[in-house]
């Protein structure tokens, strides 16, 4: 997976690919950094708002920082979106997280 500063370089080049903002902030999360991580996840979203893993990342990310209501927004914010999309796995994925909170 490239580092944080080399998806920043591809992002000054192709600012709106959802697959480099997505890994950006999968990266962020990784590093600890979870209000950047939370910002580049909502960046995703605003790009693709149909793209269910963004949901699923960024409420465990807010989970493991122990931020249980914001977690479980971002789970049920998710949720909705799959069944709005057709993605019945990232729905189950995401209820089961959500109950398991």
């Amino acid at each position: 997976m490239p580092t944080i500063e080399q998806l920043q370089k591809f992002l000054v080049r192709e600012p709106d690919d959802v697959f480099l903002n997505f890994g950006l902030a999968m990266e962020l999360a990784k590093a600890g950094r979870t209000d950047d991580s939370v910002a580049q996840f909502d960046r995703v979203i605003s790009l693709h708002d149909g793209y269910c893993p963004a949901y699923f990342m960024k409420g465990q990310t807010l989970l493991k920082a122990g931020r249980l209501n914001d977690a479980k927004a971002a789970l049920q914010a998710g949720i909705e979106t799959a069944r709005r999309v057709g993605d019945d796995h990232a729905a189950a994925e995401m209820t089961e997280l959500l109950e398991s909170i």
